[in-house]
This record gives C-alpha cells, structure tokens and sequence, in this order.
C-alpha cells in the first residue's frame, strides 16, 4: 500500500465498510486483540494541537500524527493537516500513509453511521446538521450512503457554507436546504449531527421524543456544542468513557459522569435499539478507530 492523498484515502475507506471494520475492531478490543493508549495532546504556538495517536492488533499497527490549528482557515489551510502511518506489527515495515484530514473524517462519519444504525429510534428520518465543514460534509455523505438518508437541512453561522452543503446534498439525490433557526428544524429531523468547532452550545433543543443526536465536534473537557440541559434530556451512549471523561466537555458540563452515566457504543452493539429517545451519543475520536481504517485500507490497497 503506498502512500496515498486525500482523493485515494477516501477511495480506500467507504463508509458502510468501514462502519463494520469499526465494529470489529470494538470486539478484537474487547478481546485484548486490539490496543490503543489514550492519545496524546501537545499544545502548539497560537493555540493549536498536535495530536499523537498509536494503535495495534496482531497484524497493523497504526499512529496518526495531526495538527489543530485553530488559525489555519484564516491562513487558507486546512484546520486539521497530518498523515496516519500504517505499519506492519510484527516487523515495523511502513506498509503506507493515509491522509489524515481524510481519515479522521471518514472514520468520525462512520463511527456516527454505526451509532445511528445501533442507536437512532427513527434511522430513516430527516437529518439536521449543525455545521458545514469537512466532518459535516462527511457525517452527511456516511448517513446518505450508509442509512439512505433522503431530507437534510443544514444550518451554519456561515449562510454561504451551509448553502454549499446543501447543494452537495443534492448532488447526492437528496432534498436539501439552508436554514437559519436549528430549533425550527429540529421539529421536522430525527437525526441531529452536531460538527462544528464552536466552544459553546449551538443545540439548544427541544428535541423529538424519537431524535437521535451524533455531537461529534467538541474534544476538549471545556468545549460544549449541546446546552447541558439537552444533554440530561438524552439517553446518552459514548464512543469510550474513559476519551469523554477526558475530553467529553459537553457531558462533564452537564455534571455526567461518563463511566457512570454513559453506556459504550461496544456495550450497546448487538442489543435492542432504543425503542424511543432522545438518544445523544459524544464521539471525542480514539486511535482505535485510525485502526479500523488502516485495516480495512490495507485490505482494499492489496484487493482484498
């Protein structure tokens, strides 16, 4: 597998495999057969973040090394720049590099896949999205693919980047507007994706009895897109406790305990799906998942 630029690394990561290679990479963990640490933050001049990410199973070991930077849309860059090197774990033979911009993405978009598909009360619903970005545009594309998602408004404090979205939508066969008011829109979507790099709430609610909610954009314990009184609303599924105690700053500001208030996404694969909501489910991001998708591009890479 070579190396490959952002347009190749898609190609490679398709989001309903990579929604199973998700969770099957889950189980091998819960065997011990996968193994990540917590990731690493450093901070950066100007208020970025260097992110270091290390994971392995028995056969690929991955670590994804990536930037936030903050100031980079201002500067024409991309706010999230890196690479995820994939590796062979039992010699250390680099086996190739995956975009990593790419990868987060696409992993972030179909982690949220695999939640709505286990979690959602209503899967088939309209879909809300509350940022217009790369993992918006993303987590739009994963739920058009992966649940067959027909209507999507979009709402950002950008009109002319949500528009943009939406007229990707409609690229895609979908029905698609800009909005302006998310709470008039909520009325209508049983999903709700929150992407965006706000550090205060942008949900506010109320939500549908039936609304499953993918609050994908904070990673940091003082950053919250959904008011708190939202999330003690919601029945509330994580994509790892230990990553939101951590970083989950939209459960630790609503006063939640993600160890003890919070079910695991691995708990809940294979149970019932929620007979009714609102269901939240925070994704802070866990090298785990870089891992699936160095997985499931190693096997597509050499045709299997």
């Amino acid at each position: 597998m070579p190396d490959h630029d952002a347009a190749a690394t898609a190609a490679l990561l398709p989001y309903p495999a990579l929604a199973e290679a998700i969770a099957a990479t889950l189980a091998d963990a819960a065997q011990g057969l996968a193994t990540a640490p917590e990731r690493i933050h450093h901070p950066l001049p100007g208020g970025g973040t260097l992110l270091v990410m290390p994971a392995a199973d028995q056969r690929v070991a991955v670590n994804k090394l990536v930037t936030v930077c903050p100031g980079n849309p201002a500067r024409g860059l991309p706010l999230l720049l890196g690479a995820v090197t994939v590796l062979d774990a039992a010699t250390g033979r680099c086996l190739g590099v995956l975009d990593g911009p790419t990868v987060t993405a696409r992993r972030t978009a179909a982690l949220s896949l695999l939640a709505a598909r286990t979690l959602a009360p209503q899967p088939g619903g309209a879909l809300l999205v509350l940022g217009a970005g790369a993992q918006a545009r993303a987590h739009l594309e994963a739920l058009r693919e992966g649940l067959g998602t027909r209507r999507a408004l979009i709402c950002s404090r950008t009109p002319a980047r949500a528009e943009a979205l939406a007229a990707h939508a409609r690229s895609l066969g979908m029905q698609a507007a800009a909005v302006a008011d998310p709470a008039r829109a909520l009325e209508e979507c049983a999903l709700v994706v929150t992407a965006t790099s706000s550090r205060t709430p942008v949900l506010h609610g109320p939500l549908r009895p039936d609304a499953f909610v993918a609050a994908v954009g904070a990673f940091k314990a003082d950053m919250a897109e959904v008011a708190p009184e939202v999330v003690r609303a919601c029945r509330v599924f994580v994509d790892t406790a230990p990553g939101c105690a951590a970083e989950g700053g939209d459960l630790l500001l609503a006063g939640l305990d993600p160890a003890r208030d919070c079910t695991p996404l691995a708990a809940a694969l294979g149970a019932p799906r929620p007979a009714h909501g609102p269901v939240l489910f925070k994704s802070v991001g866990h090298a785990l998942f870089d891992l699936a998708a160095g997985r499931l591009a190693l096997g597509h890479a050499a045709g299997g």
